[in-house]
């Protein structure tokens, strides 16, 4: 400071000393507005992965839903009570009426 008064009592005032006088303040708005773009620039991109994340959830809960349709789908078309009037009429499948029990398989040492 006593630099700049004694410059203005001489009556003029150097490039370097209006520099020196301006630097340290043109740097504190620099790095202030630099962390402001920073800090703004996160929030953006927070906001944005937090649409994102959404949309992935939303789509997500759909498939789920669509995953169980499918499962009910699923158990519906294999259930005996669906199947058995398709093998009836489409391969002409039809109830056994005659079962014959067959006889059990016995080790060779009782063969003879």
């Amino acid at each position: 400071m006593s630099v700049v008064l004694e410059a203005r009592n001489k009556g003029g005032l150097s490039l370097s000393v209006i520099l020196l006088e301006i630097f340290p303040a043109a740097l504190a708005v620099f790095l202030l507005a630099t962390v402001g773009i920073v800090h703004v620039t996160s929030r953006v991109m927070v906001v944005k992965l937090g649409y994102e994340l959404s949309k992935l959830d939303q789509k997500g809960n759909e498939l789920q839903r669509e995953n169980d349709a499918l499962t009910v789908e699923l158990a519906t078309l294999t259930s005996p009570a669906k199947l058995a009037p398709q093998a009836k009429q489409q391969l002409q499948m039809q109830v056994p009426t005659l079962v014959i029990p067959l006889k059990p398989v016995s080790s060779g040492a009782e063969r003879n």
